[in-house]
Formats: C-alpha cells, structure tokens, sequence
C-alpha cells in the first residue's frame, strides 16, 4: 500500500506531537509500505518551515530534508491530476461543501494514484468520495 502523507501529519512528526510520530516511525520498521509527499505538500511545509527563520523552524527544515528526502513525489502532476480536481471541485461546490484547493489537490492525486492520504483532516477529506484515508494522530 502506498500512503501520501498530508502536511498536518509531516508537521505533527517534526514537531514530535501525538502519535503521528509514532505511527510512522513503527510503519517505516514494520511495513513494506511505500510513503510519498506530493507536491503540493512539499511546498506546504517548505512555505512553513521558510516563513518564519527562527531556530527551532530551521532545525525542523534540516530535520524534514534528511527524514523526508526520498519521499517527496518526484512525478509530475499530471492531466488526470487536474482534471480530477477539477471533478472534485465541482461536486463539492454543488453540495455547498467547498473545501480549500491545497486539498482537492492532495484529494485528486491520491484518487488518480490510488494512494492512502494519512490526515487528521479527517472533517474536510471525508467530503472527497472514494477518497482513502486514516489519520495517525487518533491511533492508539
């Protein structure tokens, strides 16, 4: 199984908050899983950890390139990307549960990969039909 990990949960592992840290460093040992960071969250985090150029941020920057160097996604977002986003923003507007366009992203390339998103967005992703999808932070 492949899972695409979100931007709250690459944060919750750098900072070390809940179990997301946990999980991840257990499914690295335990698993034959294969991880990916799309791009869009690649450069959520990097806008993150840039914005602000305090210590503890620049420590997690040089924390995040070294644990995270061989996930990040290296395919391009194709059509059926974006063209899924675009689906996906329709249906949503249409029910009037319009959700950020970071998201339909992450919600469109992990639909067209089949991949599993790890969040604990779990309030707006549920609105993705079809969409896979478990949140680290809640497992005990």
């Amino acid at each position: 199984m492949t899972y695409a990990l979100d931007t709250n949960t690459i944060s919750y592992i750098l900072r070390g908050e809940g179990n997301a840290n946990s999980c991840f460093q257990k499914e690295i040992i335990e698993s034959d899983n294969q991880y990916v960071i799309p791009h869009i969250v690649n450069y959520e985090i990097k806008r993150w950890l840039l914005y602000t150029p305090t210590k503890m941020l620049h420590e997690l920057a040089n924390q995040y390139d070294v644990m995270f160097r061989n996930v990040i996604d290296k395919a391009d977002m194709s059509c059926d990307i974006w063209e899924k986003a675009a689906d996906i923003y329709i249906k949503l507007k249409k029910a009037g549960k319009i959700i950020g366009d970071a998201d339909i992203l992450i919600s469109a390339y992990c639909l067209v990969n089949n991949y599993t998103l790890v969040t604990s967005n779990t309030r707006d992703f549920s609105r993705i039909n079809d969409l896979k999808h478990v949140d680290w932070n809640v497992v005990g």
